[in-house]
């Protein structure tokens, strides 16, 4: 079962590495796809803004947590709600009692990974037929979402409710949003939201992450604000050659030395840039407000800190002693899709989404029994605690025409509400997985898709509102417990930075301004660069518009005051 949880983009190898390795693989095992969070922003015009911070929380929705059914582990310190038992088909639970769709018609536009099924297929029917509303795909390919999206939000012609992911809002797209979609506050803020229980659950966080132009826009697809890279490693050869799991940097460089043997084709890691970020407190690099901090009454941006500089000297000497797997070092297979090497035990360490933890055991259960991946906790870099920054508490949000009416907007509506039904209901069970004897079967309290589940049930439904954060394997429950389990403890070390929770657009005249640095980064990690040159490009940076960005946050965080609590 897909993990409702959210990596942090541009994270691990690369963002779009991520869709291709797990994306397509995940939403046909699972009927979901593992979700990504915001690249960008929103507010109008090209003077940059936000629309969230403490003014905002008026604009919100009441919180009122469901009582439907109780996780075996409940959400802590950020994590999602955890489930570790096995799928009893009969004890299911109804969030949904009454249709609250009056048989209107809905499109919607959403990007898809896969090839979309026929339109009169048995799932989008059954699905119709418990919401109570005819809706009518329009999926475009998700690789190419962008220029898509740009077309239609350019046209007078748009669909009802458009999805829309944060990595595809830059350019134009946040003022379109703005321009182009309704407010849904006299709909769902304050207590108005009762009409809809699976929505007013929805984590209050993932609203104000809902709120673009002053006005709540969105229907949230909820994150645990947790990082979503892990150090994922081979306890099973860990356990077998008595490596113990390190606690510092300094351990991890020496159980490096000890694992690596080129001749025999083992190496120990691939590129852990992004664990090298974690272990020394580095701000977060997934969308560029939050790589943005108050610290001492002056705004700092991550790439001005030392610890950054240190992170990267640190990942480059693992590169430098030989520690890395060839194919990391020239940025080929391993590094794309790290399955098939990591299974055969070429390297024994890498960093991806959460989400492979499961994906990976599920590849090798049946051919590899013995084969056992496990995350690392993240180690603070002197051997202490580690300082971990927030990710964004929602990433993907779906949103309704303008020229809606009531009516269709009321329908909308009861779709979400519909697809926010938590884990453990028959609404979250149609919606990710079908009909029980058409799109899927339980074994053994395990739910498997049928061919038939396969083809249907890939990222429609699930991508217009999600519960809170949901981590649920009944094939692994032990997975799921571990993967819950980290994040509450990682969770007790994470702080969240200035401008989590909000939605924000930089200024036009600054959007390529820090493009080039990721770039850099891995050719310093590699040695192509020295760290010479990353002070050189940071003073490039502040010249060319870095200092003036800067007082442009702060000027932001006097007016707003920040989101967080």
């Amino acid at each position: 079962m897909t993990p409702n949880t959210a990596p942090s983009a541009p994270s691990a190898p690369s963002r779009r590495s991520f869709l291709a390795s797990t994306a397509v693989a995940a939403a046909a095992v699972a009927g979901g796809m593992p979700l990504l969070a915001a690249c960008g922003g929103s507010d109008s015009g090209s003077g940059g803004g936000t629309s969230a911070g403490k003014s905002a929380k008026k604009l919100l929705p009441a919180y009122i947590a469901t009582n439907v059914v109780t996780p075996d582990i409940a959400a802590k310190n950020g994590s999602a709600v955890g489930f570790t038992s096995k799928l009893d088909i009969a004890a299911l639970k109804t969030s949904v009692p009454k249709k609250l769709g009056k048989g209107g018609k809905v499109s919607i536009m959403s990007p898809f990974w896969g090839s979309p099924p026929k339109s009169d297929n048995a799932y989008y029917k059954a699905m119709n037929d418990l919401i109570g509303v005819d809706v009518e795909w329009q999926n475009q390919d998700g690789n190419t979402y962008d220029q898509k999206l740009g077309a239609v939000l350019a046209s007078s012609d748009i669909p009802d409710v458009v999805v829309i992911p944060g990595w595809n809002m830059g350019g134009k797209i946040p003022s379109a949003i703005i321009g182009k979609f309704a407010d849904l506050g006299p709909y769902l803020s304050g207590d108005a939201i009762k009409q809809y229980p699976n929505l007013a659950a929805i984590p209050t966080d993932a609203w104000q992450r809902s709120l673009f132009g002053g006005k709540l826009r969105g229907l949230p697809q909820p994150a645990p604000y947790v990082t979503g890279i892990v150090p994922l490693y081979r306890k099973d050869i860990f356990d077998k050659e008595g490596y113990e799991v390190p606690t510092s940097a300094d351990e991890f460089m020496a159980l490096c030395k000890e694992i690596t043997n080129a001749k025999a084709k083992r190496w120990a890691c691939l590129d852990m840039k992004w664990t090298a970020f974690q272990s020394f407190g580095v701000l977060s690099g997934s969308e560029k407000p939050l790589g943005w901090n108050l610290v001492d009454g002056k705004m700092v941006y991550r790439i001005e800190t030392q610890e950054y500089l240190e992170a990267l000297e640190w990942t480059r000497k693992l590169f430098a002693a030989g520690y890395v797997h060839p194919d990391a070092r020239l940025g080929k297979s391993a590094a794309t899709d790290p399955g098939p090497k990591f299974a055969a035990g070429e390297f024994l360490i890498y960093a991806q989404n959460i989400s492979q933890w499961w994906s990976r055991t599920a590849e090798q259960a049946t051919q590899n029994p013995d084969y056992k991946i496990w995350g690392m906790d993240i180690f603070g870099h002197d051997g202490g605690s580690p300082t971990l920054w927030a990710e964004q508490p929602a990433g993907i949000f779906a949103f309704v025409s303008k020229k809606a009416s009531e009516s269709v907007i009321r329908d909308v509506l009861a779709v979400a509400n519909v697809t926010a039904a938590p884990y453990g209901t028959k609404e979250y069970m149609l919606t990710n997985y079908g009909v029980e004897g058409t799109h899927y079967t339980v074994k053994n309290g395990v739910p498997t898709k049928t061919d038939q589940g396969n083809n249907e049930v890939i990222n429609a439904y699930v991508m217009v509102a999600s519960p809170t954060a949901t981590i649920a394997h009944p094939d692994f429950p032990e997975v799921a417990k571990a993967q819950v389990e980290w994040q509450q403890r990682m969770g007790a070390f994470t702080k969240k930075s200035s401008f989590y929770g909000m939605q924000i657009t930089e200024p036009s005249r600054y959007t390529n301004l820090s493009n080039d640095f990721e770039q850099l980064e891995d050719d310093i990690v590699r040695g192509r660069k020295k760290i010479s040159d990353m002070q050189q490009a940071v003073s490039d940076w502040k010249s060319k518009g870095g200092d003036q960005l800067r007082d442009w946050y702060k000027k932001l965080l006097d007016e707003n005051g920040p989101a967080a609590s």
